[in-house]
């Protein structure tokens, strides 16, 4: 019987969840869904001087709003300190680790001496075979690993292949430091074992931790999951990904106006493929998704790439469930209470009804919200600098004709509007669009919206007489 996949997510909460972070998280979960095993999360909380609880909310947060979520609960890894200094005392007994009474000073000089050779720096072992009997008794020990230091350490990655260490280069790391808190390297090692983890999904910049800790697990005598170690985010210059190129929390994600399915869909293919398929349903995703399709070499983050496909998603997604993701992008928004604050329930009908126009023209949430701007905001309508353009002298009579012809019209409707407007431009002797642009300026202050007749319509009779006369001069109760 195959044993069941067990995979993990451990973040730091030292700040936010950043987009390589949520990579790392989706590609567990969607390996552990297609193998029919399970993922945990793991919160690597040691450092206490840089965890903070508003770190582990954010990142609790935006796992959730991914969609990506794990089985049983949260590890808190500084509450196992005990289990890790057992570990320890494990070894020691063993003969597999020693006490180490290297001062900082010492330390600091096997660093220099190993620059001034042009060799990386290591300990060197000095405290590796001494008797006990010379331990000093003004200072506590750190305790090292007595790792080997011949041979080979060799990792068989599931995506980086074999990849091998020789043990000369890898010095004996600290277990335990000097007041008695566990390392990292101990911590994730014990942790991991005691969770089952079969599979370590993560970052290429851990394969060197990795061969440290293939070998504690040696020294305890445990088996070493399989690992995977991915290949970074770059930004689409192939440099290291930066806050310019989008190494931004998951957060800020949601406050651009991505939607969540859209932003996993953009992550799961970056460093996977699947032929040339681009479009995943998680279904799907959960399906497909093995790291034998993980490519080795750096992904590169593409902001136009993940706008282009949010507005797929957007197109895609059924008017009432866009509007739910509006409701929820709001609070996150600079802006969201005060919209928040203008959407009446009637407001909040027209912006239903004018959903199908809105979201075919918008990338984002954020655009959608500013493309409804002449729904949310209320009269008079803010005119831009280009829309005022348009509003001559001439056009303002041309409105207040419009005007007067659209307050006969009793069906109100797109069509209905269309064929009033129109009569007014045949009669003056002008094109529809003459009529038709500042028409949109008057009513919307832009030059740009969805079809200025499905904006009459959405906005109703009452609203859109009242917007022309604001603009032409013409008195509201005429």
């Amino acid at each position: 019987m195959s044993e069941t996949v067990v995979t993990r997510f451990a973040p730091s909460p030292t700040g936010f969840l950043h987009i390589g972070g949520a990579r790392t998280a989706l590609f567990n979960w969607l390996y552990a869904r297609a193998k029919g095993g399970k993922m945990l999360l793991r919160i690597e909380d040691t450092d206490r001087q840089r965890s903070t609880p508003e770190a582990i909310d954010a990142i609790l947060d935006g796992l959730s709003w991914l969609g990506i979520d794990w089985s049983g609960d949260v590890v808190y890894q500084f509450a196992r300190a005990e289990r890790h200094r057992a570990a320890v005392d494990r070894m020691l007994a063993d003969g597999r680790a020693y006490r180490c009474y290297a001062t900082s000073a010492e330390l600091e000089e096997m660093r220099e001496t190993a620059r001034r050779e042009g060799r990386a720096p290591r300990y060197d072992g000095r405290w590796r075979d001494r008797d006990p009997s010379e331990a000093p008794a003004d200072r506590l020990p750190a305790i090292r690993l007595r790792a080997p230091t011949e041979g080979e350490t060799v990792i068989d990655d599931l995506v980086q292949g074999r990849v091998v260490f020789a043990n000369k280069d890898l010095d004996d790391l600290v277990l335990l430091r000097s007041d008695d808190t566990p390392t990292y390297m101990l911590s994730v090692v014990v942790d991991d074992h005691d969770m089952a983890i079969t599979h370590i999904i993560r970052g290429d910049d851990h394969l060197t931790n990795a061969a440290r800790q293939a070998q504690i697990y040696a020294a305890l005598g445990w088996s070493v999951p399989k690992m995977a170690h991915i290949p970074l985010i770059h930004g689409p210059d192939g440099a290291k990904l930066s806050k310019r190129h989008g190494a931004l929390g998951v957060d800020a994600y949601r406050a651009m106006g991505y939607l969540p399915e859209a932003l996993r869909n953009y992550l799961v293919r970056l460093g996977w493929s699947h032929g040339d398929q681009e479009i995943f349903s998680t279904d799907e995703m959960s399906r497909l998704f093995d790291l034998d399709k993980v490519g080795r070499s750096a992904a590169r983050f593409d902001f136009a790439k993940l706008e282009n496909l949010n507005g797929v998603y957007m197109r895609a997604t059924p008017d009432d469930q866009l509007m739910s993701a509006l409701d929820a992008v709001l609070p996150h928004l600079p802006n969201g209470a005060s919209v928040a604050a203008k959407l009446t329930p009637g407001k909040r009908a027209q912006l239903l009804e004018a959903m199908p126009g809105l979201k075919e023209r918008a990338k984002t949430l954020v655009e959608l919200i500013d493309s409804a701007a002449y729904i949310i905001e209320d009269r008079p309508v803010a005119i831009d600098d280009k829309a005022r353009a348009l509003l001559t002298t001439e056009a303002r009579s041309l409105l207040a004709k419009a005007r007067a012809a659209l307050a006969q019209v009793e069906d109100w409707s797109a069509s209905s509007t269309e064929t009033a407007v129109r009569a007014v431009a045949e009669e003056g002797g002008i094109k529809l669009g003459a009529l038709a642009q500042p028409m949109r300026a008057a009513i919307t202050g832009r030059t740009s919206s969805p079809g200025i007749f499905d904006v009459l319509a959405v906005l109703g009779k009452d609203e859109s007489l009242a917007r022309l006369a604001d603009q032409s001069g013409v008195a509201a109760a005429a």
